[in-house]
């Protein structure tokens, strides 16, 4: 019997277009970071409370850095999409890789924001984890 095959859904097709242009701006932040002298450690540290974009070696720190891509500021800058609740979860997947990757490093939370034609701001220390 031969089974037909739809067409995926329009969701799906956006989904992974998302993810696509997800991943290119992620590998343009890298790109970027490592012109900036930092040195990849990890890429999509993935985990039950979130995922980590990259992980980075700046010197002597260790960077968890989020990217975060707007096409339009319209609504909002890439970086202000990183809030209270998202830097939570940055925080414990980040906690999640220092369990499974043990260091004396310092660590600090960077976001890359990538807006409209590939405009990048990098915002060190973007945020300070309280605990």
């Amino acid at each position: 019997m031969s089974r037909e095959r739809r067409p995926p859904s329009a969701e799906r097709v956006k989904a992974v277009e998302t993810q696509t242009v997800g991943e290119a701006k992620e590998r343009l932040a890298e790109a970027y970071l490592k012109r900036h002298h930092l040195q990849p450690v990890a890429r999509n540290h993935r985990c039950r409370f979130g995922e980590i974009d990259l992980v980075m070696r700046d010197g002597t720190t260790l960077v968890f850095v989020e990217v975060r891509y707007r096409r339009s500021e319209r609504f909002g800058t890439p970086a202000e999409t990183v809030d209270r609740r998202k830097q939570q979860r940055l925080a414990a997947a980040a906690s999640h890789y220092l369990q499974a990757n043990p260091t004396v490093l310092p660590c600090r939370f960077d976001v890359v924001a990538v807006s409209g034609a590939d405009r990048i701001e990098w915002i060190k220390d973007a945020f300070v984890v309280e605990q």
